[in-house]
């Protein structure tokens, strides 16, 4: 019974030991896999902003650039309706959503991306009008 227990505390303390040396050797492999250049990837356009998929909009740039939850913000404010201006709200409902508040919310965060971007504007504190459009 003592040899089974020295047996299973030996055991304990060599896998204790090698715990280190396993995740020195982890972060030596992180650290060289970091190091490398990435593979197959296409160079960002120099007016994307770091960590963002919304590019600043430059000139002879459509919405098609642009990921597709925001080609259809940008096409709904676009519309008919949205040129009047459109609230998060109004926004929620014209794009099929319900209007609760994470939605609302997550469309506000997304509108205002598209204003700092050049894609439309903040005509008052909460309305949104497509580029080059005043609402009322």
């Amino acid at each position: 019974m003592v040899r089974e227990e020295v047996a299973r505390l030996r055991a304990a303390l060599d896998e204790a030991e090698s715990r280190p040396a396993r995740l020195a050797d982890a972060s030596e492999t992180v650290t060289e896999v970091l190091a490398e250049p990435p593979r197959g990837v296409v160079e960002a356009v120099a007016d994307t902003v770091a960590g963002s998929v919304v590019p600043r909009r430059a000139a002879g740039m459509t919405a098609s650039v642009l990921p597709p939850d925001y080609q259809r913000i940008v096409s709904v404010l676009e519309s008919e309706a949205g040129r009047e201006g459109m609230r998060c709200q109004q926004l929620a409902v014209a794009l099929g959503l319900q209007a609760v508040p994470a939605k609302v919310e997550g469309l506000r965060s997304k509108a205002k991306r598209l204003v700092e971007r050049g894609w439309a504007l903040q005509v008052r504190p909460g309305v949104f009008t497509p580029l080059g459009m005043r609402a009322g």
